[in-house]
């Protein structure tokens, strides 16, 4: 039951131009892009964290380094293609309103499982890959640092998106209805029957109540997966925990 944190990375130049950046080398964080990322990480500091993975695109790499500013823990920023940016092929680098004038924007919007960018990948690879490199990533973080570890992954909008509606069991054509901002965190914890997505899109507030709470002296804690029926005690608190 390890839980990952996913970090959207903070507004680049291309965002605030309004350009869709792809994979395009050189796209980095502007000024409000780096003091996102850096609130960021000021809620993040209380949490015991086991790993950070990042997107290797520059301004995920960036905004992976300011979230481990200041921390004493020594973590090193680890990369995976897996969650790298959608392959856009011929859109990367061109204006969002321009694109929206293309027949393919409106399949994007609707029904986005059977997009395919013309010279990139298809939506449905894109999800497929980045759910793939999240779950593998949680398993071995979980394997080496047990059941309460907590770690962080860095990447995209739209990888963020599709990584939480697979969570929520959500088919791929609905994952438009879930909004991810430059430097938001959301939260999924994995289990063995099934995932809980504990946040999504939050921009305040510290997330230390993700350390696992100690045990009382005496009583060994044990871990469900179950979901707590009426809803359980709230954060601090995984789904199930009794004493």
């Amino acid at each position: 039951m390890a839980t990952v944190i996913l970090v959207r990375h903070g507004r680049t130049t291309a965002n605030a131009s309004g350009m869709l950046a792809g994979r395009l080398a050189g796209v980095r964080l502007d000024d409000v892009g780096a003091e996102q990322a850096t609130r960021a990480g000021e809620r993040i500091a209380p949490v015991r964290l086991a790993g950070v993975l990042s997107s290797p695109l520059e301004r995920c790499r960036q905004t992976a380094k300011a979230l481990l500013a200041g921390r004493d823990d020594e973590l090193k920023v680890l990369t995976d293609k897996g969650i790298s940016e959608c392959d856009y092929g011929e859109w990367q680098g061109r204006q969002l309103k321009d694109l929206a004038k293309e027949p393919l924007w409106r399949t994007v919007q609707s029904q986005p499982s059977a997009a395919v960018f013309p010279g990139g990948e298809s939506m449905a690879t894109m999800q497929a890959r980045s759910v793939a490199a999240i779950r593998r990533h949680d398993a071995a973080i979980e394997a080496e640092h047990g059941a309460g570890a907590v770690w962080v992954a860095v990447s995209h909008g739209d990888i963020i998106k599709s990584v939480l509606a697979d969570a929520l069991g959500m088919h791929l054509d609905l994952f438009q209805r879930i909004n991810v901002d430059p430097a938001s965190l959301s939260i999924i914890r994995y289990t063995a029957s099934r995932p809980y997505v504990l946040a999504t899109n939050t921009h305040a507030g510290d997330l230390a109540w993700l350390n696992p709470p100690p045990a009382r002296k005496g009583r060994r804690r044990r871990a469900s997966a179950d979901a707590p029926v009426g809803g359980g005690a709230g954060p601090g608190t995984p789904p199930g925990t009794v004493s």
